[in-house]
């Protein structure tokens, strides 16, 4: 790729990305909290600085003098031409493309499941004085928000990363018992962190993906986060979030609709990130 190509498309990147950047930035500077976006830089592991630099992906070599700054980075070698990411890197992290390429077509082979109701955000606060969220009520108090669990017993969740935060009062309550070791076995489409977490695996892969993709599925990440927020037992309303009430058949119906909407955006990123997996197995065979 030519200097003049992939500086444009490395500046056009960080424009992008600056958009979740910035006002992350802003309220770290003055240590506000959002209980909505800080989530994209907390629970996720990629930090702003990461999230702004740009890389073409496995295969590509960058030219031009500017190349060489990528010779400090993760994963980059000097070729005649520039710098590209290594094939040794390939292979040490083959066993990750592997790991998510599995995942991937296990979740996309099954039927999504649309009846969880968003309710993992009420399980992680049931029958507890510890909410995740300290300067954020709730809006119907903790025996309100208790009430809405144990009416929709059980739960129904089926992504273990949700599920290993729920209290110990109500993991019993869930459908289905979940472990890591079976993640692959229950991971389903409808899943609204299923689909958020198409952000984790593509970073993960970095810098063998390109991070217009990374950028793709954080976009959708964020999107799924505002739902999840919206459907959970707090009150957003000071932060301009109205709620969907999942405790009502109007709520359930609004958060199911809002739930498939995004699992159809989610369907043709992951099937992206599997074939850009299955190319990077084929290139580290």
């Amino acid at each position: 790729m030519t200097e003049s190509d992939w500086l444009t498309r490395a500046e056009a990147h960080r424009q992008r990305a600056e958009r979740f950047v910035a006002p992350h930035r802003r309220r770290a500077a003055i240590g506000e909290p959002h209980p909505v976006w800080d989530f994209l830089f907390s629970y996720y592991s990629l930090r702003p600085r990461q999230l702004l630099r740009w890389n073409p992906g496995y295969g590509i070599t960058l030219s031009g003098d500017q190349a060489q700054d990528y010779l400090g980075r993760a994963g980059y070698i000097a070729v005649p031409h520039g710098a590209t990411v290594g094939p040794e890197y390939l292979r040490d992290r083959r066993e990750a493309v592997e790991f998510v390429a599995r995942l991937l077509a296990a979740t996309a082979a099954r039927t999504a499941q649309l009846n969880c109701f968003g309710l993992h955000e009420w399980a992680m606060v049931y029958r507890s004085d510890q909410v995740r969220h300290s300067h954020v009520p709730l809006r119907l108090g903790q025996a309100g928000t208790d009430r809405v669990v144990e009416t929709a017993s059980p739960l129904r969740c089926t992504h273990y990363d949700a599920f290993r935060f729920f209290t110990a009062d109500a993991a019993p309550r869930n459908s289905i018992p979940l472990t890591r070791e079976t993640q692959v076995d229950r991971e389903q489409p409808g899943c609204l962190h299923a689909s958020m977490d198409l952000y984790k695996w593509s970073y993960k892969l970095g810098p063998l993906l390109d991070t217009d993709l990374v950028l793709d599925c954080l976009e959708l990440a964020a999107d799924a986060r505002e739902l999840d927020m919206r459907a959970s037992p707090y009150d957003l309303s000071a932060y301009g979030y109205s709620p969907i009430r999942v405790e009502e058949p109007s709520g359930r119906a609004e958060y199911v609709r809002c739930q498939s909407e995004l699992a159809q955006r989610a369907a043709p990123l992951r099937a992206a990130l599997q074939r850009r997996c299955d190319l990077l197995l084929r290139a580290a065979a």
